[in-house]
């Protein structure tokens, strides 16, 4: 399964290696050795998979990814690291991350990982779901053509909803993507963008799952 590949790695000798074992398998890889030079490849182009080194300079590969999400960007990422310790690890997670490696890993394993993850991942692409579209390329939503003004959150709960339409999404899986746990999210905080997406969308039916979560209705 051919993809184009973020690398975020600033060992060139380690990132070498990485690439041309990727390019082996047919993988397209654009290599930056920093986490601002990575955010900023990642509002010019668009990638089917994020490969992060925590350490990297400017900014590290956690707060990376932290910024990605809560800009809308979903694409699944899998932290490459020598970190070790149980923080860190749920750190990746809480995030955004989608796997972790520690280093040194096998190689073979890392291909593996990133097959299972891109075929979990290519299956939950999103195109339109009824009159909603996401447009990728520009990271927005349109409802009959025209694009919805979205904060970075309702972005985010919006596109959630639509990966899952028609299914119960719960609370606890969207307070995971949208929030970091240090950042305030609660199911009142989460009501409130439920709210503001019904206004913005009078004709979309997103129903309350009393207790449990919320359902896109196509």
């Amino acid at each position: 399964m051919s993809s184009k590949i973020l690398l975020v790695e600033d060992d060139l000798l380690f990132g070498e290696t990485l690439i041309d074992m990727l390019e082996d398998e047919g993988h397209c890889v654009k290599h930056v050795p920093n986490g601002d030079d990575a955010l900023e490849t990642t509002y010019k182009e668009k990638f089917d998979l994020y490969l992060l080194d925590i350490n990297v300079p400017l900014l590290d590969g956690l707060s990376l990814l932290k910024a990605l999400r809560e800009a809308g960007d979903n694409t699944p990422a899998i932290f490459l690291t020598s970190r070790k310790d149980k923080e860190s690890l749920q750190k990746g997670f809480l995030h955004g991350g989608d796997d972790y490696l520690t280093k040194p890993f096998d190689m073979d394993e890392l291909l593996l990982r990133i097959e299972a993850l891109l075929r979990r991942t290519k299956g939950k692409e999103v195109e339109c779901v009824g009159l909603l579209c996401h447009d990728a390329e520009h990271k927005c939503i349109r409802y009959d053509g025209k694009a919805l003004d979205l904060s970075q959150k309702e972005y985010g709960l919006l596109l959630l909803l639509m990966q899952h339409a028609n299914e119960i999404v719960p609370k606890e899986l969207i307070l995971d993507n949208l929030w970091s746990s240090a950042s305030g999210g609660s199911d009142g905080a989460l009501r409130v963008y439920i709210n503001r997406l019904k206004q913005l969308l009078p004709n979309v039916v997103i129903e309350n799952i009393r207790g449990i979560g919320y359902r896109l209705v196509s």
